[in-house]
């Protein structure tokens, strides 16, 4: 299977809630690797590269319940994975 990567820019109450952490978490779970960071207007970006299907999974996860906080709207762009990153940290 090839590799993808997705930038994903996750708005709602999403800073300050233990999203990045717990994003991290879910992605190390599903064999990710990337990055969450917030961004100065209160959104998280992620960014992660693997497994098409994990990659779906961890933004279903976004987009669940069970992410910290209150997601209002997940923005995802895909594209190539480019191989950057050695695990998933937290920016």
């Amino acid at each position: 299977m090839s590799q993808v990567r997705v930038i994903a820019m996750v708005t709602g109450r999403v800073q300050g809630v233990g999203f990045r952490y717990s994003t991290m978490h879910q992605a190390r779970l599903l064999g990710l690797t990337g990055e969450a960071a917030n961004q100065m207007d209160g959104s998280v970006q992620v960014i992660a590269e693997g497994e098409r299907d994990a990659v779906d999974s961890l933004l279903e996860w976004l987009q669940s319940r069970d992410a910290p906080g209150r997601v209002k709207n997940v923005d995802a762009t895909f594209t190539q994975a480019t191989g950057e990153f050695s695990g998933f940290w937290v920016d």
